[in-house]
């Protein structure tokens, strides 16, 4: 067996497992799998992004209810996230385009399907009614992350900045701007209200 001097060695060694992709970078399809492949740290970030998946398809397979339409609705979401994601081609940044893609899914996925414990959850009273009640988790994602709750309706988003307060935007014009002990939360299009909410004790 032939010897290596020591320092090639611990270079062998140090190389990362994550600095390859998820995929087989022989058969890369578009713009943006060829740079992933070039690029460990959007390889680890589409490694850390299977994992999501796996465990988030694990949840919903594993759901009592509806788990096998839940699995296969998820299929198709990260299919067309997929989609989307190779279309990055069209930015002025490739990137910075590829880079957002990966980390605002992964938010997604992380607080749709509680991949892991909240940092912190707050309850909202909404136009003074106790039973208008908004929940906020809060996740530390590589982008800020929340998930919303409110009546039936399950919705994630991620931090925007604001010049004061903390802000959060979801799907389809959600969002709340948190000030201290009180907020004022959005519902989704086409209603789009404004409601007044207070912390709740």
């Amino acid at each position: 067996m032939p010897k290596y001097p020591a320092f090639l060695v611990l270079m062998t060694l140090a190389v990362p497992a994550w600095a390859s992709p998820s995929f087989d970078c022989s058969k890369a399809q578009s713009d943006v799998e060829s740079l992933i492949c070039e690029d460990p740290d959007l390889a680890a970030l589409d490694v850390l992004l299977a994992e999501r998946f796996q465990q988030a398809l694990a949840v919903a397979e594993g759901m009592t209810v509806g788990g096998e339409d839940s699995a296969d609705a998820l299929k198709a979401t990260q299919r067309g996230w997929i989609k989307g994601r190779d279309e990055c081609w069209k930015a002025e940044n490739l990137r910075d385009c590829a880079q957002f893609a990966y980390q605002s899914r992964e938010a997604e996925l992380v607080t749709r399907w509680m991949l892991e414990e909240p940092q912190s959850t707050v309850f909202w009273t909404c136009e003074g009614n106790p039973a208008n009640q908004v929940v906020t988790m809060f996740f530390d994602t590589n982008l800020p992350s929340i998930r919303f709750e409110h009546g039936d309706s399950i919705d994630t988003g991620l931090e925007v900045r604001t010049a004061s307060g903390a802000k959060y935007e979801g799907n389809f014009g959600r969002s709340i701007w948190m000030k201290g002990e009180s907020a004022t939360y959005r519902t989704p299009d086409p209603d789009g209200s404004e409601l007044s909410c207070i912390k709740a004790p």
